[in-house]
C-alpha cells in the first residue's frame, strides 16, 4: 500500500483487474483516488493517493484482499464510494448490497438485466434488436459456435464450441457471425442514455481464445442512419433496465446492418479515446459524468460527440510479451517517460509470455491514419523490450 497525500480532495476508490484508466480519469475530475488492482503499475501509482494489492493467483483477484482493502477504504475521511473496472462482474451485485465497503457508484443489481444471457437477448428480440443466434443447450453441430461465460471480460471468456463437451454454468453458446468489431460508449441515467462515441475493438488470438481483447481505435463516424439506429437501440436497453453512469455495447457492424454482442456495465477502457480526441468537451474526465449520472440523475449536456467529426482520433493497443521477462530499471523508466506508453510495470515485475507488458497509445488527424501510427508504437516498444529488459 502506497501512503496517502494531503489532498483535502474527496477520495473515490476504484477497482479491478487494471485500475489506471480509471484512476487517470478519476484524477482529472479533482478526486483523491484509492487504487486497488492486481498489477500496481507505476502510473496507476503516479494518479493514486494511495493503491492496494488485491492479486490472486496469475492474472486474478483475490476475493479476501478485495474486500478486505475496501473495508480499509470506506474508513478514510472524504470517501465518496467505489467504481469498479473489468475483472469484478461477477462480484457487482454483491459489492453493490456489502456492508463495510464504500458506496457502489454505478450499476448493482440492475446490471444483472444486460449480464444474464437469457434476460439479456429476451429482451433484445422483444425489442427487434438483432443479434446472433443463441442457445443455453450444447449445439449438436458445434463448428461456427462460441462459447461465453457471462461473467467474464476482455474476450477471456469467449472459447470456440468445437472442443467443449460439457459448459460451465452461467454459459452460452453463440453463433460465431461476420462484422466489424465495434462499441458505442454511453453515459445512463433516470432511463435515459446520451452516446458519447463509437469504437473500433481490436482483439487478438490467444490460444483456444479467439477474441482477446488488444485496444481500440476512434471515435468512428459512422453513416446517420447507422449510428441513429444503434442510438435507437440503447435507448431501447436503457429504458427496459435502468442501466446508469458509464456503459458500452458490443456489436458487429456489418455494412448497413449491426447485430449486439453484450453490454458492459461499468466505464470502459474506451473513455480514453473520447478524452484525448474532445479534451474540452471533458475538462473533469468521463468519469466526471460517471459520477454525475450516478450520484445526481444528469447526463452530459449535449457535446453531441457521437455524430461529431473529431479534431483528433486516437488509438490504444495493449502489447503481449511474445516470451517471459523481468522489466528492469532501465525498460521500466523509459516506458514511465514515454507519453504513448501507459499501464508501466515496476522495475522487477516479472511478466510472463502472453501476458499484458504496457499499452502504447497513438494518435493522427485522420482514422485511416491510426493502424499505422499503433503498429509503429507496437514496434517501438518490443525494440525496447529487447534491449532494455534483457537478461
Amino acid at each position: 500500500m502506497m501512503p496517502g497525500d494531503a489532498s483535502r480532495a474527496p477520495r473515490i476508490a476504484v477497482a479491478g483487474l487494471s485500475a489506471r484508466l480509471v484512476a487517470q480519469s478519476a484524477a482529472r475530475a479533482g478526486l483523491n483516488v484509492v487504487a486497488l488492482d492486481i498489477f500496481g503499475d507505476r502510473d496507476t501509482r503516479a494518479h493514486a493517493g494511495m493503491w492496494f494489492d488485491i492479486g490472486g493467483n496469475g492474472l486474478s483477484i483475490d476475493r479476501a484482499r478485495l474486500f478486505d482493502a475496501l473495508e480499509h477504504a470506506a474508513r478514510l475521511p472524504r470517501m465518496l464510494g467505489l467504481i469498479v473496472t473489468s475483472g469484478l462482474e461477477p462480484l457487482a451485485g454483491e459489492l453493490s448490497r456489502a456492508q463495510h465497503v464504500p458506496r457502489f457508484i454505478g450499476n448493482g443489481a440492475q446490471a444483472a438485466a444486460v449480464r444474464d444471457p437469457r434476460r439479456f437477448f429476451a429482451l433484445l428480440d422483444e425489442a427487434h434488436i438483432a443479434h446472433p443466434e443463441v442457445r443455453f443447450t450444447l449445439p449438436g453441430e458445434r463448428d461456427g459456435w462460441l462459447v461465453k461465460r457471462s461473467d467474464g471480460c476482455g474476450g477471456t471468456h469467449i472459447e470456440w464450441a468445437d472442443g467443449i463437451e460439457r459448459a460451465a454454468a452461467g454459459a452460452y453458446f453463440q453463433r460465431f457471425a461476420q462484422g466489424r468489431s465495434m462499441s458505442a460508449l454511453f453515459v445512463a441515467a433516470h432511463r435515459e442514455a446520451a452516446v458519447i462515441g463509437f469504437a473500433e475493438q481490436l482483439t487478438v488470438e490467444a490460444g483456444r481464445l479467439p477474441f482477446v481483447h488488444a485496444g481500440s481505435l476512434g471515435p468512428v463516424r459512422l453513416p446517420a442512419r447507422i449510428a441513429q439506429r444503434i442510438v435507437e437501440a440503447i435507448d431501447r436497453i436503457v429504458w427496459q433496465t435502468d442501466l446508469t453512469g458509464l456503459n458500452s455495447i458490443d456489436f458487429l457492424l456489418d455494412g448497413d446492418t449491426f447485430s449486439v454482442l453484450e453490454i458492459n456495465t461499468r466505464p470502459s477502457s474506451t473513455m480514453a479515446l473520447y478524452e484525448a480526441a474532445w479534451p474540452d468537451a471533458w475538462p473533469r474526465g468521463l468519469i466526471g459524468a460517471h459520477l454525475d449520472a450516478c450520484l445526481h440523475g444528469d447526463l452530459p449536456h449535449a457535446p453531441g460527440t457521437a455524430t461529431r467529426t473529431p479534431p483528433l482520433h486516437a488509438a490504444q493497443r495493449v502489447v503481449f510479451a511474445r516470451d517471459s521477462f523481468t522489466a528492469s530499471r532501465a525498460f521500466s523508466d523509459a516506458c514511465f517517460d514515454d507519453p504513448a506508453c501507459h499501464d508501466v510495470p515496476l522495475a522487477g515485475a516479472r511478466i510472463e509470455a502472453g501476458q499484458p507488458v504496457c499499452t502504447m497509445t497513438a494518435s493522427a488527424p485522420a482514422f485511416a491514419d491510426l493502424r499505422d501510427a499503433l503498429d509503429g508504437e507496437h514496434a517501438r516498444l518490443l525494440q525496447r523490450i529487447e534491449t532494455l529488459s534483457k537478461p
